[in-house]
């Protein structure tokens, strides 16, 4: 297929009058389409369906060390749903704490304790004149919410194919003592689905920060949402290479089960150093008696062990995977070679991320919702919702049924060439001036 910048002027007008039409049919459809979050469809959901027969009235709700789960106490969590989420997060149950249904609701706690109280014996951040943190983009819209809410300063940081560009990350922790943190999804990233490289982890590992405060948020949502069984993407554990590093205090790591049972009522939590662990505590104790031990038991005798885990996934990936797949294929089909985007092509997680033209993204995003189609909003995936460069569009192919999939990305697909074109008339009519 022949770039559509090697097109003449008149080629342009043409081919946007034949897109144009083909659009108009698409709006005559009365189509109600949504792509907007990376949403567990139903039939996702079904998997987990059974969870709500494990426990029930007749059932002995008596932990193995004897704790009722019935009753109040156990503030870190029963030692079971520890073994567990443990083996989930590759990290001993000693250092897991584990939370209600959020790992987004840990994460706000962490910062906002920061805020407060600081962080193992640190001035509080709200004592400071500045916070900063650091953001790979494009990333997380709530991560980069819950920084915003509290008011501190978000610094822009590419996420390459391997993970953030650690030269500049590793320059400006070492020179700037406002700089607290650095927001991280390392494994199937929100939206790329890129995984950090060995290479990357061992460099964040070994940070060299002004501010002895400083934390990784190493965000692991997605650490056994594979696509695949054999194309898999492999990380470092982060709390032990952070240790050997000789920066065992370094790194906060939250997980759920959000993606893998049920979103609204699965359980979180949070793995750091018995040091981090034990400043957490301190607060923890005056929020809660304990979260949810119902809930963590009736996980724990779902799935029995990390293996029923593991299991549990290759379902969702079954369902997931063709969802991706045409996706990919889509794209490839309806926009290869046209030189007019591009795009990830992940091995597990929730998202695809392209890449339009600078300047095309919004109004990408706004002709597909004059369609029917629903996305993510353009800018979401950076900090204040402003991609400078306008180009940057998450999809997210989890929720609708296949075939409304399909019809979604033929769409989208329409669109980004209807966008690119008059970009691109635009671009040639003014150059011709």
């Amino acid at each position: 297929m022949q770039p559509y910048a090697e097109l003449s002027l008149e080629e342009l007008q043409e081919l946007r009058t034949q897109l144009s039409a083909k659009y108009r049919e698409f709006q005559l459809k009365d189509l109600k389409l949504n792509m907007s979050r990376g949403k567990p469809s139903a039939e996702q959901l079904d998997l987990s369906m059974g969870m709500m027969d494990v426990l029930n009235s007749d059932e002995d709700l008596i932990c193995e060390d004897g704790t009722d789960c019935r009753n109040y106490g156990v503030l870190t969590g029963i030692r079971e749903a520890k073994i567990l989420i443990g083996d989930m997060m590759e990290v001993a149950p000693e250092n897991v704490i584990i939370y209600g249904n959020s790992s987004l609701n840990v994460m706000f706690d962490t910062v906002s304790r920061s805020m407060t109280h600081g962080v193992m014996g640190c001035t509080p951040w709200c004592k400071l004149d500045k916070v900063k943190f650091l953001c790979p983009v494009p990333g997380y819209d709530r991560h980069f919410g819950i920084t915003e809410y509290f008011g501190i300063e978000m610094i822009n940081v590419p996420l390459l194919g391997d993970g953030p560009d650690m030269d500049m990350v590793e320059k400006l922790v070492a020179e700037d003592d406002s700089i607290k943190g650095i927001w991280c999804v390392p494994k199937y990233s929100n939206p790329t689905g890129n995984s950090y490289s060995d290479q990357t982890v061992r460099r964040l590992a070994r940070l060299k920060p002004a501010a002895p405060d400083f934390r990784i948020y190493w965000d692991n949502a997605y650490g056994i949402h594979h696509l695949y069984d054999h194309d898999q993407d492999h990380l470092i554990e982060i709390l032990a290479e952070c240790k050997r590093a000789g920066n065992p205090d370094m790194v906060y790591k939250f997980s759920s089960t959000s993606k893998i049972t049920f979103p609204g009522s699965g359980i979180a939590a949070i793995a750091a150093s018995s040091n981090n662990l034990e400043d957490i505590e301190k607060q923890l104790k005056y929020q809660t008696i304990g979260h949810d031990k119902v809930n963590q038991l009736r996980h724990v005798r779902f799935f029995k062990d990390i293996h029923g885990m593991v299991e549990h996934m290759r379902r969702h990936a079954d369902i997931l995977r063709p969802k991706f797949e045409a996706v990919e294929e889509t794209l490839e089909e309806e926009l290869g070679g046209l030189g007019i985007g591009t795009w990830t092509k992940p091995n597990g997680g929730y998202f695809i991320s392209f890449d339009s033209m600078e300047g095309c993204a919004k109004h990408i995003v706004a002709r597909c919702k004059k369609a029917g189609l629903v996305m993510t909003g353009a800018g979401a995936t950076f900090p204040y919702g402003k991609d400078p460069h306008d180009s940057n569009i998450r999809i997210a192919p989890s929720y609708p049924p296949l075939d409304d999939l399909k019809i979604a990305m033929k769409l989208f697909a329409l669109c980004v060439k209807l966008v690119s074109v008059e970009k691109l008339i635009v671009d040639k009519k003014a150059a011709e001036v």
